[in-house]
C-alpha cells in the first residue's frame, strides 16, 4: 500500500512542477496580447507567491482537520481551475484574480506532501521527490513552446496543463482511502509531531539564517524561472516558442543536479555541496549576462539550474518507516 501511495506522490510532484514554469515561458507572447508592460509579469508572480505563503502558513491546521490526501486533492483541484481560468483570460486583471487560487493551491499541496513524506518514508525520498518536481517544471516550458509554435498559443498551453491537473485530481480522489489508512496508525499512536507557531520557530537559533538563505535562493530561482524567456526574446530577438523551450534548460539543470546530488551528498557533505552549488550558479549568471551569444546564454541557464539544485533544503528531519 505504501509503495502505491508513494508512486502517486511522485506523480503528484511532477504535476506540482508543471505550472511553476508556465508564466515565465508564456509571458513574451502574453503581455503584447494583453496590452500591458512586460514588467507586469512580476505583479502576477507576486500574487501567486502571496497565496502560496498564506496557504503554507495554514496548511498544518488544514492537514490536521482534513488529512493530507484531502488537502492535496483540494489544492491540485484549485490549481487546475486556476490554470483553466488563465487559458480563458482576456485581460490582465482576470489573470490577477485567477492567480489567487493558483497560489493558494500550490502552497498547500507542497507543504502537505513534503510533511507526509518526511513522516512516513525514508529521507532519501525527499531528494527524489524534488527531482520529480524538476521533471514537471522542465516539461511545462516544452509543452508551452509546442503550443506557441502551433495554433493554440499560450492559452492552449495553459489549458493542456490544466487538463493534466484535472486527471491527477481524479486519480487522487480515487486514492483517498489509501491516505486515510496510512495516516490512521500515526493518529492512533499519537505520533503526530508538535506544531510550532512562527514566534516559537524564530526562537530556535538556526532558523533565522535558514530563512534568510531560503529567501535568497527563492529569489534566484523565481527570477530565473520568470524572466529567462523574456530575456532571450528581448536581448537576442529569439522566437517565443524557442525561448520557452530554452528556458526549460534552467529547470533541467535543477532536475539533473538534484538527481546527482542524491549520490554524492553523502561523500561531500551538505555544506560543501552548497558551496559548489553557489559557485556553479555564479558561473552560470556570468555566462548568461556576458555578450557571448544565445547559445552561451542557454549554457548559463543550465549552470544556474545545476547550481540551485544542492542549495534548496531537501532533507527530511528524520528517517521514517
Amino acid at each position: 500500500m505504501f509503495s502505491i501511495l508513494l508512486a502517486i506522490i511522485y506523480v503528484a510532484f511532477i504535476s506540482l512542477g508543471l505550472p511553476d514554469s508556465l508564466l515565465g515561458s508564456a509571458w513574451p507572447s502574453m503581455y503584447g496580447e494583453l496590452q500591458v508592460p512586460v514588467s507586469y509579469a512580476g505583479r502576477i508572480s507576486m500574487i501567486i507567491a502571496c497565496g502560496t505563503i498564506v496557504s503554507s502558513i495554514f496548511s498544518d491546521r488544514l492537514i490536521k482537520l482534513l488529512g493530507t490526501g484531502t488537502v492535496t486533492v483540494i489544492s491540485i483541484g484549485l490549481t487546475a481551475a486556476a490554470l483553466w481560468g488563465f487559458s480563458d483570460a482576456g485581460s490582465f486583471w482576470v489573470l490577477c484574480l485567477w492567480a489567487v487560487p493558483y497560489g493558494l493551491g500550490a502552497g498547500s499541496v507542497d507543504a502537505a506532501l513534503n510533511s507526509y513524506v518526511a513522516m512516513h518514508y525514508q529521507s532519501r525520498h525527499m531528494s527524489w521527490l524534488h527531482c520529480f518536481w524538476g521533471i514537471g517544471a522542465t516539461m511545462g516550458p516544452y509543452i508551452m513552446g509546442m503550443c506557441l509554435a502551433g495554433e493554440s498559443g499560450w492559452k492552449g498551453g495553459y489549458k493542456t496543463i490544466s487538463m493534466i491537473q484535472i486527471l491527477l485530481t481524479m486519480l487522487l480522489v480515487l486514492s483517498l482511502p489509501l491516505w486515510r489508512v496510512s495516516e490512521k496508525p500515526m493518529l492512533d499512536a499519537d505520533r503526530v509531531p508538535e506544531s510550532l507557531s512562527l514566534s516559537a520557530l524564530f526562537k530556535i537559533p538556526s532558523v533565522k539564517p535558514i530563512f534568510l538563505s531560503l529567501f535568497a535562493y527563492c529569489a534566484l530561482e523565481s527570477t530565473a524561472g520568470l524572466w529567462a524567456s523574456s530575456y532571450m526574446v528581448m536581448k537576442y530577438g529569439m522566437r517565443e516558442e524557442l525561448a520557452a523551450k530554452g528556458a526549460a534548460l534552467f529547470f533541467l539543470g535543477i532536475t539533473a543536479g538534484r538527481f546527482l546530488s542524491g549520490f554524492i551528498t553523502t561523500r561531500l557533505g551538505d555544506r560543501r555541496m552548497i558551496y559548489i552549488g553557489e559557485l556553479t550558479a555564479l558561473a552560470g549568471i556570468a555566462i548568461l549576462v556576458l555578450p557571448f551569444g544565445h547559445s552561451a546564454a542557454f549554457t548559463g541557464l543550465l549552470l544556474i539550474g545545476l547550481g540551485c539544485a544542492p542549495i534548496y533544503p531537501q532533507h527530511a528531519p528524520r528517517d521514517a518507516g
